[in-house]
């Protein structure tokens, strides 16, 4: 199962100070999951955060919810698939999904340096990234970070691209990218530009097809449909990672239907596969990113496979009835 990360009690003094120098230079990585006591407020406006911020890997997460509403945006959290549905107030759409670093952006999908985190129920995101996708900018002073909400900019006769892209530091791609433009020519005046560009528009996320989805899904269904959704998403993975590896095929559809390892895909079980909702979710978040058995390339259930090749691997995780190995 997914393990959320847990508050750790007692923070000193010298982990607030470092959270603030996150937000004017670099920070070293923290021990994850610490919780700090600061004030967030928007727009001048102090933030009820309903929980502590949390230190982890050396970024600061803070509830999606509470920060986007602040700022107007619309919210849809779909329990099942652990995902946030988020309509900004300039009309970005958005979906975060638990533990997934690739975040779908006005239907586009990029990658982010980190995932969101599920915390006591919530959905936690870095704040730095959360607020370049509010569309809001960050300063901070002593134990108080600011967020504050930034205008569009309108294009004038005077006050063209060119002024734009000094006055908020953005290049022209990224700035025309923010705004789904395809060239300089279609910034007339009177268009209104979005000018807070995430850092994740320049990760564009490694593309799938409808087809690899569906037959991640069936493989998935097959061999750990009966499995929790960890266990889901660890076969989806061990496919991946064979993909990966430089020694299987180097396709989805390669791996499942080389060798001997999935039978299923010999015998007509594949063929006749109808994954459910779990399996579904777990192949897509695989494909996003999602991982939770590292570099692990094999799979075999210990009650059934036994012989010498399978005791030489090193194991990563045991998740329900299934070892995943390098």
């Amino acid at each position: 199962m997914i393990r959320t990360v847990k508050p750790v009690k007692g923070l000193m003094i010298a982990m607030i100070l470092a959270l603030l120098l996150l937000w004017i230079g670099p920070m070293s990585i923290v021990s994850a999951g610490v919780p700090v006591t600061v004030t967030i407020k928007v727009n001048g406006e102090t933030v009820k955060l309903n929980g502590s911020a949390i230190i982890a890997e050396g970024r600061t997460y803070v509830p999606v919810a509470r920060i986007a509403k602040k700022f107007g945006a619309k919210l849809n959290w779909d329990n099942a698939n652990e995902e946030l549905y988020i309509h900004t107030a300039l009309n970005d759409t958005v979906v975060l999904g638990n533990g997934v670093p690739v975040i779908y952006f006005n239907d586009e999908r990029y990658r982010m340096e980190a995932p969101p985190r599920l915390i006591d129920g919530k959905l936690y995101a870095p704040l730095r990234t959360l607020a370049s996708i509010l569309h809001a900018r960050l300063s901070a002073t002593d134990k108080v970070i600011e967020l504050k909400t930034v205008q569009p900019a309108t294009v004038t006769e005077e006050y063209g691209l060119d002024g734009i892209i000094a006055q908020y530091g953005s290049s022209k791609t990224g700035l025309l990218k923010r705004n789904g433009l395809l060239k300089t020519a279609e910034v007339t005046p009177g268009t209104k530009l979005s000018v807070v560009v995430p850092d994740f528009l320049g990760k564009p996320a490694k593309p799938f097809t409808e087809a690899d989805l569906k037959l991640l899904a069936k493989i998935t269904m097959v061999e750990a449909g009966y499995e929790s959704y960890q266990g889901q998403l660890a076969l989806a993975n061990v496919i991946l990672n064979r993909v990966k590896s430089g020694k299987f095929p180097d396709s989805i559809r390669g791996v499942i239907y080389s060798g001997r390892q999935f039978p299923p895909a010999h015998n007509g079980l594949l063929d006749k596969s109808k994954p459910h909702a779990s399996a579904l979710r777990a192949a897509k978040d695989a494909l996003n990113g999602k991982n939770n058995i590292g570099n692990a390339v094999y799979f075999y259930n210990p009650a059934v496979t036994k012989g010498a090749f399978w005791s030489s691997l090193d194991v990563v995780a045991t998740i329900g009835h299934h070892r995943f190995a390098c």
